[in-house]
């Protein structure tokens, strides 16, 4: 028991020290199906090459880290030499549970694929059951198996592996029915070789693969920018958003400019005179540009865009309500907020634009409220 207790204290170690550099494994991963077939003989009291006895098995196992493992194996054995024939075709078979431990990983670590060699080491308990046609009682067991796995890994992918096992199996309660031992008298030496195949894992190797590890300094720079992209986002969505509030703005201003009732032009006098169609309207009193007035603005901003050598002259109306002066200044002043907004908001020079107040006039259109304007002639052109 001390032994197998150092055993597995020694695995455990192995497999915590490995844990930490291979990716984790899935339920079904790093399984491995093997056959192997040799021959074994009693172990004192015989000459070995004349008493050996055949023997073939399977064994399945699966590896949880590069260093440790489970197997479970079972083996026939076809002949009982030096003892009296049983008479059948199987004499006895073995099935042990086996723990398996990588020497090599563990003593020189796992550098992502198994290596070309190997040396495994196995131990553990099975149950030993006998046939015979004699008329004699069949004998069951308790036994323990140790042995060393001299392997060559090949393939591809390393999925195969081949190997020679030198072993030792004790028949721990001899006979069947007397005190559990080691002891060599009641033990069989046994060599064996085998082909093992390694299944594919969900990492789409054979085999278990290295962990990317990285340190903690590699992990807050990472943070760092994985939040710098996040600030990013937010103020791109942000300014994004406004975006389509001043789209919704134009489309709005749009949409106002088009519904307002068409305009009649009638008798218009020889000073009001405008040979550029698009007008802005100003509400009563006011010199301030409404939003839904932007799109005239436009219009004539286009206009002198497409025709550069055009010069400007806006005239600035107002409706006959209040007095001839402050209608006056008021005309003035809504032709100089339309040239303001045509040199800071389009860009166009000031110095192709001019402006005139016409006071007060209720000529331009019928409705006297579509008086309150600004108008556009281009005096490049004839009025």
């Amino acid at each position: 028991m001390k032994k197998l207790f150092t055993l597995f204290a020694a695995a455990s170690l192995a497999a915590s020290v490995s844990a930490q550099t291979v990716t984790e494994s899935k339920t079904f991963d790093n399984f491995y199906i093997g056959v192997n077939g040799g021959v074994t003989t009693n172990t004192t009291g015989v000459r070995w090459m004349h008493n050996l006895n055949p023997n073939a098995g399977l064994r399945i196992g699966r590896y949880f880290t590069p260093v440790f493992g489970v197997a479970v194996e079972g083996n026939a054995y076809f002949s009982n030499k030096p003892g009296a024939s049983y008479g059948t075709f199987v004499r006895f078979i073995n099935s042990s549970a086996l723990a398996t431990i990588n020497f090599s990983n563990w003593f020189g670590g796992y550098k992502g694929e198994p290596r070309t060699f190997e040396v495994i080491g196995l131990y553990g308990f099975g149950w030993m059951h006998t046939f015979n046609n004699q008329g004699w009682k069949n004998r069951n067991a308790l036994t323990s198996k140790a042995a060393i796995d001299f392997a060559l890994n090949f393939g591809a992918a390393k999925q195969f592996q081949f190997y020679v096992e030198p072993a030792i199996v004790y028949t721990l309660n001899g006979a069947g029915y007397s005190g559990l031992e080691y002891n060599l008298n009641k033990s069989r030496v046994q060599l064996n070789g085998g082909l093992i195949y390694r299944f594919g894992n969900s990492n789409g190797s054979h085999n278990f693969t290295v962990a990317q590890l990285r340190d903690q300094s590699e992990i807050d720079g990472l943070n760092a920018q994985i939040n710098s992209l996040r600030g990013d986002l937010s103020g791109k969505e942000s300014r994004l958003a406004e975006k389509d509030r001043q789209i919704a703005d134009l489309q709005k201003a749009l949409d106002d400019c088009n519904n307002q009732p068409k305009t009649i032009v009638k008798n218009v006098k020889s000073e009001t005179v405008t040979n550029l169609q698009p007008t802005v309207l100003f509400r009563q009193g006011k010199s301030v540009i409404d939003p839904a007035q932007y799109a005239p603005l436009e219009l004539i901003a286009s206009y002198m865009r497409n025709h550069p050598d055009a010069k400007v002259e806006i005239r600035g109306y107002a409706s006959p309500e209040g007095s001839a002066e402050l209608n006056q200044k008021l005309s003035n002043a809504r032709a100089q907020a339309v040239k303001d907004a045509l040199v800071r908001k389009y860009k166009i020079a000031a110095s192709r634009l001019t402006t005139k107040g016409m006071g007060v006039t209720d000529t331009l259109f019928e409705e006297v409220s579509f008086n309150r304007v600004a108008t556009f002639n281009d005096s490049t052109k004839g009025e």
